[in-house]
């Protein structure tokens, strides 16, 4: 154990050899924006148990159950015909829990072979179908979920109700337009009626499953996991395969309704992308100002600003409302030398020295960050004014600051004051700016758009 380098809380090494029955041999961080690591445990008869360690660290207590949900879950489902992995052991009292480590891939889209994407891909929609069919009482999980919905709205709306409970106090000290809006938009269209409450993975799609050949191997990552419209996950699966394109997304909803049962819905669909987007983009929002060290935040930004560029994207095709990109700055002052001089030692003298992926990961993280410092630095006043006037524009006042507009905003879509059409083209246009704002981060996930579906 003393050559292992890690940062793993006090116990949790001891655990895991307890679990595996041997010694750790292996052991390192995963490149992830959710924490994990890979981790070996050589047995004495030489066998070796290959485990991948999810935990939950103290400081965070938005959803202090959020990993215990997970992996009951995933011990739950291990008793019917969806692939999930073995759960090898659960500590509660070190919120930690070894998952059997998968050895098929989850990158499906690096598969150059589109005929392999859209087989895997039509596995996925199988078992999807699958677990909305699934009787929940025989799961078993009531204990550890946060709700059982009642009504159609509550299907639509409780995981909603459940975020903004969580983050209100940071919602409402943010005021941002797009969550505002969003989230008044999410409770005016809320769909009135649900074919049935399913088991809902909540963040469901490519990356968040294994795949061997051309099968689905192993369902990961049920953080989210909760009981709900089963169309919730639809809209998951437009989300996931808009971050990560695995062949689009034609013909695969209209699979699932044959296989399910289950009636398929455009708008929908449409809707749940946007619900998806919202819940997710809280707490990102809130990492993205509020980080811990650890916290990989340029992968965050870039979630952000990407993911409130979808958003707008998504809202605008829901309501069939035409989006123009809006101009760009030409000149934003000088270079800084500072920054010049920290990139090119990140990028010539550190970076290729490192031997460790995740440092190297890091070190490409933080030469994205001081990028977006100085893009910041230079052209960050301007948009702020941009956005100011646009503001004042929609709400048909004279604005002196920033922040005074957003609480007007806020409190004009509270009221109902506002044109849809007129909201969702001035947010799309900040979106599309912001996204400029910060391209180096963005560029971790370059020229992403949606897929279209039937």
């Amino acid at each position: 154990m003393t050559s292992l380098v890690h940062d793993l809380p006090a116990g949790i090494p001891e655990w895991i050899e307890t679990v595996g029955r041997g010694k750790i041999s292996r052991l390192h961080r995963h490149i992830a924006r959710r924490e994990a690591w890979v981790v070996d445990v050589t047995r004495p008869d030489g066998s070796v148990l290959e485990g991948f360690l999810r935990l939950q660290r103290e400081e965070d207590r938005v959803d202090p159950r959020r990993l215990e949900r997970e992996t009951r879950i995933v011990q739950a489902l291990a008793d019917t015909d969806v692939p999930v992995p073995q759960v090898h052991g659960w500590n509660p009292e070190l919120r930690a829990t070894l998952f059997e480590r998968d050895p098929g891939r989850a990158d499906l889209d690096k598969v150059d072979d589109l005929a392999q994407q859209r087989s895997v891909m039509e596995d996925f929609m199988r078992i999807v179908a699958r677990v909305h069919t699934l009787e929940l009482d025989a799961l078993a999980l009531g204990d550890v979920m946060q709700y059982m919905p009642t009504t159609p709205v509550e299907c639509a709306l409780n995981e909603v109700d459940l975020i903004v409970s969580q983050w209100r106090r940071f919602i409402d000290d943010q005021a941002d337009p797009l969550t505002v809006y969003s989230l008044d938009w999410l409770r005016r269209f809320a769909p009135d009626s649900v074919a049935r409450t399913s088991l809902v993975q909540g963040d469901t799609g490519p990356v968040n499953f294994m795949f061997q050949d051309d099968r689905v191997s192993a369902v990961i990552d049920w953080e989210l996991g909760h009981f709900g419209d089963p169309l919730e996950d639809l809209g998951n699966i437009a989300v996931r395969e808009f971050w990560n394109p695995s062949g689009g997304l034609s013909g695969l909803f209209e699979l699932y309704e044959r296989e399910s049962g289950i009636p398929y819905d455009r708008f929908r669909v449409r809707y749940y992308a946007v619900h998806q987007n919202v819940r997710g983009m809280i707490p990102i929002h809130y990492i993205c100002e509020n980080a811990h060290p650890r916290e990989s935040v340029a992968w965050y930004l870039c979630y952000r600003y990407v993911g409130d560029r979808a958003t707008c994207e998504m809202l605008a095709a829901a309501m069939e409302v035409p989006i123009e990109p809006p101009e760009m700055p030409e000149d934003g002052g000088n270079s800084d030398v500072l920054a010049d001089s920290a990139i090119h030692a990140l990028e010539h003298d550190i970076a290729p020295a490192l031997d460790d992926p995740f440092a190297a990961s890091r070190a490409r993280d933080v030469q994205t960050l001081i990028r977006c410092m100085d893009r910041k630095r230079r052209y960050g006043a301007l948009l702020d004014q941009m956005e100011l006037e646009e503001l004042a524009d929609l709400l048909e006042t004279k604005l002196t600051s920033l922040p005074d507009a957003r609480r007007s905003f806020s409190a004009a879509v509270e009221e109902g004051r506002l044109d849809d059409a007129a909201v969702i083209r001035t947010l799309s246009r900040k979106a599309l700016r912001d996204e400029w704002l910060y391209a180096p981060a963005v560029e971790l996930y370059p020229a992403r758009r949606w897929s279209d579906f039937d």
